[in-house]
């Protein structure tokens, strides 16, 4: 499937890829590609969010659930899709809150958040792959076992991160973050099913104030 990973994160994880339920997990993907089924995001996206954004270079983390599912949507970010892409429901939402906190236009901007993660934003999927047109498919079989332990180490192994939990089920990670190290924002998730909860939660100004508070550079929402 042509699997990349980061070399920090590598290093990081490594003990998590020799784990039973990681092994079963990548077996698992190949039977699936082996039967024919289509997977997304491809093989080389699906550790994106890590390609991206070094264990380092981490700042802020956004969790999302499922990839997106349909053709040309999903390339191993939460929230994002490549460019040339309509801008999904959720993601339209969250640019609306991005400009009534900070005051600055989203006009024209693409669902592309590359530049988010370059900048330190951990955009990262609590289950990692799903097979085409069928949502949640590759919920029970390990990833959230792997993500789980993600989020672990980096509370954990950093400190002065923000965690934004968008929604029950990201709310529900909660536990595994030392919110004594860390800045927790919880929030309704933002597709328009929470009927406009999520509106108002300003946590793009409250994220880039605690970054300065830490001596850190904000992050520029509109790159």
């Amino acid at each position: 499937m042509n699997v990349r990973i980061e070399e920090q994160w590598k290093q990081v994880l490594s003990d998590e890829f020799d784990k039973d339920y990681f092994k079963n997990l990548v077996a698992y993907l190949h039977r699936e590609k082996d039967s024919g089924a289509l997977i997304y995001p491809p093989g080389p996206l699906i550790f994106n969010a890590f390609s991206l954004t070094p264990f380092n270079d981490v700042k802020v983390v956004i969790l999302g659930q499922d990839p997106y599912h349909n053709p040309g949507q999903a390339h191993g970010l939460s929230f994002s899709v490549p460019d040339g892409v309509a801008l999904p429901p959720s993601l339209r939402n969250i640019y609306k809150e991005i400009e009534s906190d900070l005051k600055i236009s989203m006009k024209g901007r693409n669902g592309n958040l590359t530049g988010w993660a370059r900048q330190g934003v951990f955009l990262l999927n609590a289950i990692l792959t799903v097979r085409a047109y069928n949502a949640a498919s590759h919920s029970k079989i390990g990833w959230t076992n792997f993500t789980d332990s993600v989020i672990r180490i980096l509370s954990e192994r950093k400190s002065g991160l923000v965690f934004m939990l968008w929604g029950n089920f990201a709310r529900s990670k909660k536990a595994l973050i030392d919110s004594s190290r860390h800045l927790v924002l919880e929030a309704a998730h933002p597709s328009p099913l929470a009927g406009g909860a999520f509106f108002g939660c300003r946590h793009f100004s409250q994220c880039n104030s605690y970054l300065l508070s830490n001596g850190l550079s904000p992050i520029e929402w509109s790159l």
